[in-house]
C-alpha cells in the first residue's frame, strides 16, 4: 500500500472467527469484573498488520480484551480485523462484497461493528467508505464468521460505530433528503441522520440547533450514545466525516443534550464531538478553542459540565479518544507541526504514554485509542523502519523483569506518515480518504 493510497482511504477467516466467537462467548460469560490498578509501567505489544504488511491500527478494546480495527492487505485494500490474544481474525471474508472495511467497535460477547464496501458503484457518485473506490457503503455487524449489512433511513450508505454489550450500536445513516447544505459539486449528497440500531432495527437520533446532519460513535451499556452535529461540508480530514461538527451530543433516552464546547465554534481541527461515554455518563471528546486556532481533550460529566484536559507540556492541541468505567483518558497530543504521542490520564494527571514503556518497546506510541476496565491500552504507533502498527499496551508493575523507562524523543515522521496519523485520530469514520 503506498503512502498515497494510506493518506487517501481510512474511520476498517471465516473459519477462524467462527473458532474465535464460541471462545469469547465462554469467556465472557466467565469474566468477572476486573479490580483496577494503577500502573507504573506498560508493556507494549506490537499487533502487527495481517501477513506482515506494512499498516495496522487498533481503535478500541473490550473488558475481556477483544481488539477491533483494520489492516492492509496483500492486494492493498483495507480489512477490517479484530485480535484476541495472538489470533488476527480478517472480518472481510466474505465481507459484503466489497474490498474494503473497517471496525469500530467490539464487545465482550465477540460481535464487532464497522462500515464495509459494496460491490455495487454508489449512483450518485459518492465515497461514503472513503476508500476512493466510489461504491456503496454499509453498517455492519459480525459476529462468528458472518457479517450482516444495517439498514440505513433510505439512503445509499452508513456507517457503524461503537457496539455496547447488549448489541446495540451506534452509527449514522443517509437518509434521501438531498442536503441543501453541501457544497454545490461536493461528494456528499444527502443528508446523514446520526443513529442507534437495535435487534436489527434502525432508530434515528435528533440534532440540535436545525442542524441537518449528524453522527453518534460511542455508547454505553445504558443505551447513552455521543457524536456531534453540524452541517454538511467538504471531508474533514482529522475528524473523518463530511460534516462540520458544531456541537458535541449526548442522547440520552433518545434526547439529544449538547454538551457544550471550549469556546470555539467547531470550525477548527475535527471539531466539537463526543467520542466515547463510559457507564457512568462520563463522556470524552475534542473541543476547539476560543479563536478556533487549536483544539483540546475535553472530560464532560453531568456534576461538572465540560473541563479542558489540556495537553502534555509543550504541545498545543490534543484529542480525547477513549475512556473506562473508571475514568482513565486516553487519546493524543500534538506539537506544533502535528507530530503526535499518546497520551493516559490517570487519577487526573495527563502522561505521555511512552514515558511509561520500557526503552526497548517495539514502537513509539502515536495514538492511543482505547482503553479497558483493565487499563489495557490499544492504539497505533510507529516501528523503526516507519511502518504504522497498531499496539497493545498492558499496564504492570515494576519488577526486575521490565527495563528502566526513559524520555523518549519524537520520531521524524515523514509527511506523508504524518497526515496518515492525524486522520486516524477521528473518532466515527477516520478519513481514509
Amino acid at each position: 500500500m503506498t503512502g498515497d493510497t494510506l493518506r487517501t482511504r481510512f474511520y476498517r477467516v471465516a473459519r477462524v472467527g467462527l473458532v474465535l466467537g464460541g471462545l469469547v462467548g465462554a469467556i465472557w460469560a466467565q469474566e468477572q469484573p476486573a479490580t483496577r490498578r494503577k500502573p507504573t509501567q506498560y508493556v507494549v505489544t506490537d499487533l502487527g498488520p495481517l501477513a506482515n504488511n506494512p499498516f495496522s491500527l487498533a481503535v478500541g478494546i473490550s473488558q475481556n480484551g477483544l481488539v477491533n480495527g483494520g489492516t492492509s492487505a496483500p492486494d492493498g485494500s483495507f480489512h477490517a480485523t479484530l485480535w484476541f490474544g495472538r489470533a488476527i481474525v480478517d472480518l472481510a471474508t466474505p465481507g459484503l462484497g466489497g474490498a474494503n472495511s473497517e471496525a469500530f467497535g467490539v464487545n465482550e460477547r465477540g460481535h464487532a461493528s464497522g462500515l464495509a464496501e459494496t460491490s455495487t458503484s454508489d449512483p450518485n457518485g459518492e465515497d461514503f467508505c472513503g476508500f476512493g473506490t466510489h461504491v456503496t457503503c454499509l453498517p455492519f455487524l459480525w459476529h462468528s464468521g458472518v457479517m450482516t449489512a444495517l439498514p440505513t433511513l433510505g439512503g445509499n450508505n452508513g456507517e457503524a460505530g461503537e457496539i455496547n454489550n447488549l448489541g446495540e450500536v451506534a452509527g449514522n445513516a443517509e437518509n434521501s433528503t438531498v442536503d441543501s447544505t453541501c457544497p454545490v459539486g461536493g461528494p456528499q449528497v444527502f443528508e446523514e441522520k446520526p443513529v442507534i440500531w437495535e435487534n436489527g432495527r434502525i432508530k434515528k437520533l435528533d440534532t440540535v440547533r436545525g442542524d441537518p446532519d449528524g453522527w453518534a460513535f460511542g455508547i454505553n451499556d445504558n443505551g447513552e450514545a455521543v457524536g456531534a452535529s453540524g452541517i454538511c461540508s467538504a471531508l474533514n480530514p482529522e475528524s473523518g466525516v463530511y460534516i462540520l461538527s458544531r456541537h458535541a451530543l449526548l442522547w440520552d433516552k433518545g434526547k439529544a443534550i449538547d454538551l457544550g464546547n471550549l469556546g470555539g465554534t467547531g470550525t477548527f481541527g475535527p471539531g466539537n464531538i463526543g467520542g466515547e461515554i463510559n457507564n457512568q455518563d462520563q463522556v470524552v471528546g475534542t473541543s476547539d478553542l476560543k479563536s478556533d486556532t487549536s483544539y483540546h481533550a475535553f472530560l464532560w460529566t453531568k456534576e461538572k459540565g465540560i473541563r479542558d484536559l489540556g495537553t502534555l507540556p509543550g504541545d498545543v492541541n490534543s484529542a480525547g479518544l477513549g475512556i473506562n468505567g473508571a475514568g482513565d483518558i486516553v487519546g493524543a497530543s500534538f506539537d506544533a507541526d502535528g507530530d503526535p504521542r499518546a497520551f493516559v490520564r490517570l487519577n487526573g494527571v495527563l502522561t505521555d504514554l511512552n514515558t511509561l514503556t520500557p526503552a526497548d518497546s517495539p514502537l513509539y506510541l502515536l495514538i492511543a485509542h482505547g482503553i479497558n476496565s483493565r487499563g489495557e491500552v490499544v492504539g497505533f504507533g510507529v516501528d523503526g523502519t516507519g511502518d504504522v502498527h497498531a499496539f497493545l499496551a498492558t499496564p504492570r508493575e515494576r519488577t526486575g523483569e521490565i527495563s528502566e523507562t526513559i524520555e523518549k524523543a519524537r520520531p521524524i515522521l515523514t509527511e506523508n506518515v504524518r497526515k496518515l496519523v492525524h486522520s486516524r485520530m477521528g473518532f466515527g469514520r477516520f478519513p481514509h480518504h
